[in-house]
């Protein structure tokens, strides 16, 4: 399948610590990747290193056959939306100016009651500050703004995982729906198995800077390719019984 992100060779240090050993990996168009595994097992530098927030130490990053730069990533970002966990919003405006804050920069019109609609978030909330809003509608305003700009890639670091289980659930349910609706290319961090098998079409389970398998759930399930897949998976099976 035609891949919209390749990375090749891909590294990062950060002094005497490995973040993440070379790798090399594809993203397809139109589906939803998931890297997936234990704390500090490099997925979130992997985000970071796409959109260049972090500069590798050896390796690139191509985006539609064009490799990213210092030089270029300025306007490649403007095809990228970017969730983390806590949203992100700037405390001091509005829900509708934290939306509409980049594409005012650029000049550009989104229709926010179709963002609201898209999302299920209320319109008449937009005057509302982040501090007046729940934990799952920061997260709903965050991802509009990420969406405001009709990105061809989404980018989402853990962007459930503050949320209390029922409001987690809904928004699992509403984004599943957004990337089915959108067809976007998304790469969605997360640490939960059963998120990660409901909202992605392939998983990427990482551990110690790597990735150790990638597939289907019931690929990692079934033929695990080492010891630490099925620990990772049945220590999951355990969190979810407690």
């Amino acid at each position: 399948m035609d891949p919209l992100i390749q990375l090749v060779g891909l590294s990062k240090t950060f002094g005497a610590a490995t973040a993440l050993y070379p790798l090399d990996l594809d993203f397809p168009r139109r589906r939803t990747t998931v890297l997936i595994g234990p704390s500090g097992c490099g997925k979130s530098t992997l985000l970071r290193l796409i959109i260049r927030l972090l500069e590798p130490d050896n390796g690139s990053v191509t985006f539609d056959g064009t490799s990213v730069t210092a030089g270029n990533i300025a306007a490649l970002r403007q095809q990228i939306g970017y969730v983390i966990q806590d949203g992100g919003l700037f405390p001091h405006v509005t829900a509708r100016d934290n939306v509409l804050l980049m594409a005012r920069h650029l000049g550009c019109s989104p229709d926010l009651e179709e963002l609201c609609a898209l999302t299920r978030f209320p319109v008449d909330a937009l005057s509302r500050y982040p501090v007046e809003l729940s934990g799952g509608q920061r997260q709903r305003v965050s991802l509009m703004r990420a969406l405001a700009l009709s990105p061809r890639l989404l980018l989402l670091d853990e962007p459930l995982g503050a949320l209390d289980p029922l409001v987690r659930a809904a928004l699992q349910n509403d984004l599943r729906e957004i990337f089915a609706r959108l067809e976007q290319t998304v790469i969605l961090v997360t640490h939960d198995l059963a998120e990660a098998a409901y909202l992605g079409h392939r998983l990427v389970l990482m551990n110690g800077g790597r990735v150790v398998q990638q597939g289907s759930l019931a690929d990692l399930r079934e033929r695990p390719a080492e010891p630490f897949v099925t620990g990772f998976i049945n220590a999951q099976r355990s969190l979810m019984l407690t």
